[in-house]
C-alpha cells in the first residue's frame, strides 16, 4: 500500500473505534481539533501495532489537524530518519498539552539526541518548547538517565525559573522534572528541599503550594 491508502486504512480504523462521549468531552474542554475521535490511548496502540513504523505515513499524519492522526504519528515515526530539526517543526505545530506528552513518550525519549533537545527546548521561550523540554527532561530521569555536574546546574536552573513564572504548561511540566530528579538519590532529594526552602515563602500562593508539594514528595521518597 502507498501512503495515501495507509492513511486513508488508518482513518477507517479510527471510524471503528471512535468514541462520542469522550470526544465530546474534549471538546467541551477546549479542544478543538478539526477532527476528534474520542479514542483511548490502549486503543490507539492497539491500531499502531497493526502498521511498520514508516517515516512518510508519520509525516503525513501529523500535518493532519486530527488528534487520533497527531497521536499515531509519534508512534509510527522511526526514529532513524526523525532528524533535530524535524522534531522543532513538530513541537512548533503543538496546540495541546495531551499531544506534547504522549509524542514526548513514544517518539521524543527514544531519540539518540533527546538529552540535547531536552535542554535547548527548555531554554527556550517559546510555551510548547519550554513543556517539551521539560517533560522530556521528567522521562530521561525516569529512564534513570544522570546529569553530570553542568547539566545538573543547567537543569536545576530553568527548572527553577519555571517553577515560579506565570506560564502554568511549563511551570507543571517543570514540576514534574523536579519531582522526578529529587526521587534519584537521597543526595537529589537534599539538593531540592534546600532549593525549594526560599520558594516556599514565595508571595505567589499557586508556587509556594507547589513548591511545598514537591519538597514534601521528595522528603517522603529519602
Amino acid at each position: 500500500m502507498d501512503v495515501h491508502e495507509i492513511i486513508k486504512d488508518i482513518k477507517g480504523q479510527f471510524r471503528l473505534f471512535m468514541n462520542g462521549v469522550v470526544s465530546q468531552s474534549m471538546r467541551e474542554k477546549g479542544l478543538d481539533y478539526k477532527l476528534n475521535f474520542g479514542i483511548e490511548l490502549p486503543r490507539l496502540k492497539e491500531i499502531a501495532a497493526r502498521y511498520e513504523k514508516n517515516h512518510d505515513v508519520a509525516q503525513a499524519l501529523w500535518k493532519e489537524n486530527i488528534r487520533e492522526c497527531k497521536i499515531l504519528a509519534g508512534m509510527l515515526q522511526p526514529v532513524e530518519t526523525f532528524y533535530p530539526e524535524i522534531a522543532d517543526i513538530w513541537v512548533e505545530d503543538m496546540r495541546y498539552p495531551e499531544i506534547a506528552e504522549l509524542t514526548c513518550m513514544t517518539l521524543f525519549q527514544e531519540l539518540p539526541y533527546a538529552s540535547e533537545k531536552a535542554f535547548e527546548w527548555m531554554a527556550d521561550d517559546r510555551e510548547y518548547f519550554q513543556l517539551c523540554g521539560f517533560m522530556l527532561m521528567a522521562r530521561l530521569l525516569m529512564k534513570g538517565n544522570q546529569l553530570n555536574e553542568r547539566a545538573e546546574a543547567e537543569f536545576l536552573d530553568q527548572a527553577l525559573t519555571s517553577l515560579q513564572s506565570e506560564e502554568l504548561l511549563p511551570q507543571k511540566a517543570a514540576a514534574t522534572a523536579l519531582r522526578k530528579f529529587a526521587v534519584q538519590s537521597r543526595e537529589n532529594s537534599k539538593k531540592i528541599n534546600r532549593l525549594l526552602a526560599p520558594i516556599v515563602k514565595s508571595d505567589k500562593p499557586g508556587v509556594a503550594v507547589l513548591a511545598s508539594e514537591i519538597k514534601l514528595e521528595a522528603e517522603y521518597w529519602h
